[in-house]
This record gives C-alpha cells, structure tokens and sequence, in this order.
C-alpha cells in the first residue's frame, strides 16, 4: 500500500478497562463538534480515517488515535490539528459491515484473536460514504503487517 499523509485531532489511549471506546467515542464527539473536517483544506476526499499509532508495546499497550483525512501535503498544518504520516508498507484489510460502534469493536477483537504478525507501526478504519445510513455502511480495517 502507498503511504499518505492526514490531518486531523488526536489522543493517547489504551484498550485495558474499556478505555479506547470511550477516548476514541470523545474523539468521534469532539471531530463532530468543532467541525474538523472543513478545517482539513487540503483534503484528498472526505473519508475519515481513524489511525492507531505510537504503540507502545502491542494493541494491549498505549497507543495514538488520529482521527481525521487523508491531504496532499504536510506545508500547512491548521492550529489545533495535528499532523501524520503514515509509511507505506504492508497491509490485511478486514471489512465491519457497518459503522456502528459495536461492528467495528467486533473486527477489532476478532483482528487481536487472530495470528498475524502485526507491525504495530499504523493500523487504520476508513470511514467512507458520508451520507451511507451508519448500518449499512462498511468499515475497511488495514493492519499493518510484516
């Protein structure tokens, strides 16, 4: 997969105790609310995509969620957005049938059960048809892998 580069808000989190359905629902909440997406300017399209990044150890560990869109370039960066690349490499894309909360968490947890030889670099969703109903959209998953 080519590399890319986004735009968008962040927050250091873990999956330990639930925590990452509530940072990652604030994220969602705050993105919405300060209404992100029209600060993006240099957008290559208006799919969200959500990052997990900076592991610290393995998705049992902390790690960075940017949520936010792919651009063209990294020269203006807004204040109050933060910045990524993300490397190209090799990925598995899995598919949540929808973009409820739930379905995606149920990817995720069937991704962790799984045995692959995960990079933990950048693992990303991407949140495409905006104006899709939120059950019948789809959720492409990408993780990063040796």
């Amino acid at each position: 997969m080519i590399g890319f580069f986004l735009l968008g808000i962040s927050t250091r989190t873990t999956n330990q105790g639930g925590q990452a359905a509530k940072d990652i629902g604030d994220l969602w909440c705050r993105f919405m609310d300060d209404n992100i997406l029209p600060q993006i300017k240099d957008r290559v399209s208006d799919e969200v995509h959500c990052i997990y990044t900076d592991y610290e150890t393995d998705h049992t560990g902390p790690y960075t969620a940017v949520l936010g869109c792919k651009v063209n370039s990294l020269d203006n960066v807004p204040e109050g957005l933060v910045s990524l690349a993300v490397a190209p490499g090799t990925y598995v894309k899995f598919t949540a049938k929808s973009w409820l909360p739930n379905r995606v968490a149920e990817t995720w947890q069937y991704i962790w059960n799984k045995p692959l030889n995960r990079k933990y670099t950048a693992d990303f969703d991407v949140y495409g048809c905006s104006g899709c109903n939120q059950e019948d959209a789809r959720v492409e998953i990408y993780v990063a892998v040796e």
